[in-house]
C-alpha cells in the first residue's frame, strides 16, 4: 500500500459524514428538512393537550382533520424533495399553499411555526438548482506536437526534455540543491537556466 493511498484508514464516521454530505449536496436538503419540520406542529397541535398543573387545556379545533391532512402533506411533500428532487418546484409550490391554508384552518398556521417553516421550505426547493458537474481536465494528460509536427506521449516528451523519471507525470522529484546540477541532463533542480 502506497503511502497516497486513502479510503482504507478513514474512520467509519469520516466515511458516513461524507457520504451524506454528497447524498445531501444533490438534492433540496434544507428545504426538505424545513417543509417536514413545518409539517409537524400544524399536524400535532390540533390533538395535544397542553396539561397546567391540575388543569389541562385542549388546542383541538373543529378542522382537527384538516390540520391532520395538511400536517401530513406538508411531510410528505419534505420526503419528495428529498428522494425525488426532479419535482421540487411542484413540491416547492404546494408546500407554499398548504402553508398558506394551514393559516384558517390549522390554528392560525400552528401557531405561526409550522407556517414559517413550510413557506420558507418551499421557497428553498423551487429556488435550488442541481450544480453543474466538475470536469477535471487538469489531470488528463495533453500529448504535445515536437517541431517537427509529430505528437509526442508523455514518455517521450520526457525523454526528449532530459527530466528525470516521473518529473513529467507529476510525481515527486527530489529537488537538488541550486548550484549543483547535472550538466549532461540539463536538469538543475528547479532554477532556471540562463542562456
Amino acid at each position: 500500500m502506497s503511502p497516497e493511498s486513502t479510503g482504507q484508514n478513514e474512520h467509519n464516521l469520516t466515511v458516513y459524514r461524507r457520504g451524506f454530505r454528497t447524498w445531501r449536496g444533490n438534492r433540496p436538503f434544507w428545504a426538505g428538512l424545513f417543509t417536514i419540520l413545518g409539517g409537524a406542529p400544524i399536524a400535532y397541535f390540533p390533538y395535544a393537550d397542553l396539561h397546567l398543573g391540575n388543569m389541562t387545556l385542549a388546542m383541538s379545533t373543529t378542522a382537527g382533520a384538516g390540520s391532520l391532512i395538511i400536517g401530513v402533506l406538508l411531510i410528505t411533500l419534505g420526503l419528495t424533495m428529498w428522494f425525488h428532487s426532479i419535482v421540487r418546484v411542484f413540491a416547492g409550490v404546494a408546500a407554499i399553499l398548504l402553508a398558506l391554508i394551514s393559516i384558517p384552518v390549522a390554528n392560525i398556521g400552528g401557531f405561526v411555526v409550522g407556517f414559517l417553516l413550510a413557506l420558507i421550505g418551499g421557497a428553498l426547493s423551487i429556488s435550488w438548482a442541481p450544480g453543474e458537474p466538475q470536469t477535471d481536465d487538469a489531470v488528463a494528460p495533453v500529448d504535445e506536437q515536437d517541431p517537427r509536427g509529430e505528437t509526442l506521449s508523455l514518455d517521450k516528451q520526457q525523454q526528449e526534455s532530459g527530466y528525470p523519471e516521473g518529473a513529467l507525470h507529476g510525481a515527486a522529484v527530489p529537488q537538488q540543491p541550486a548550484g549543483d546540477h547535472d550538466a549532461a541532463s540539463g536538469y538543475d533542480g528547479g532554477t532556471h537556466r540562463a542562456g
